[in-house]
């Protein structure tokens, strides 16, 4: 199991737009982004983006053959040399119609919504990268129940952005024949938990999040960046140790 990252190095982080497609990997919390309707004309110009490829490629390889036969029995020559070359530059780039015809879909369509498209990017900004604790129950085929304690851990992912990866933390089976006031009190414990341990995590991001959006409204030199990160550790450390100084009371 990878170790969590500090808190710190995920303050001040958006999440990534690939969350808006990898939707399992989501805390169920945060719930789901609002869809972008689709555009009727969408099927007919991926269609048509699906007859290029076929196309590009039969033309390409059967231009290549061409070329090649022509050499063979009359000599390599200029026109050889274009027909070869463009036979290969066919059937070599035919994908791309398919990522073209899927571009001027999403296009259309962003254009379309772009209201809908401005909700989305809203969503994603509004999520916080701090890890969530989740518990959820499966029933197996004898009837057993699963009990899935789930952490989706927050990660950077390059250029200020953050994802969640999915971790199964612990799976409890009881068998069918466990009485079930005690499997759902199990379950239960297991929910409050996850969620002590989730505003944990919250409270710990706040404290730094705070911290150096704070430090970074009164930096103004190039080392900005570095102290406001300073002064958000420098809020966490300080949690830490009054917590230790003066532990919450247990139930």
């Amino acid at each position: 199991m990878a170790q969590q990252l500090p808190v710190v190095e995920l303050v001040g982080r958006t999440a990534d737009e690939g969350l808006l497609a990898q939707q399992d990997d989501l805390p169920e919390a945060v719930g789901l982004p609002e869809s972008i309707p689709q555009w009727s004309g969408r099927r007919g110009v991926v269609a048509a983006g699906a007859t290029m490829t076929g196309v590009t490629l039969v033309g390409g390889i059967g231009l290549a053959i061409l070329g090649g036969v022509s050499a063979i029995t009359g000599g390599l020559g200029l026109g050889e040399v274009v027909e070869l070359g463009a036979g290969v530059g066919l059937a070599g780039t035919h994908w791309g119609w398919v990522h073209v015809a899927e571009l001027t879909a999403n296009g259309v369509e962003n254009r379309r919504h772009s209201e809908v498209v401005d909700r989305r990017r809203l969503w994603l900004e509004s999520i916080e990268p701090y890890t969530r604790y989740e518990v959820s129950t499966t029933v197996g085929d004898d009837g057993s129940i699963s009990i899935v304690r789930v952490r989706r851990r927050a990660i950077p992912t390059g250029d200020g952005k953050f994802t969640f990866r999915r971790e199964v933390v612990s799976t409890e089976v009881h068998s069918a024949d466990e009485p079930a006031a005690e499997v759902t009190e199990r379950a239960e414990l297991l929910r409050r938990e996850a969620a002590i341990e989730t505003e944990r995590e919250r409270e710990a991001y706040r404290v730094a999040a705070d911290a150096y959006e704070t430090a970074l409204l009164h930096s103004h030199d190039e080392q900005s960046q570095l102290a406001a990160k300073r002064a958000a550790s420098e809020a966490l450390s300080e949690r830490i140790n009054t917590n230790l100084r003066d532990p919450p009371l247990v139930e």
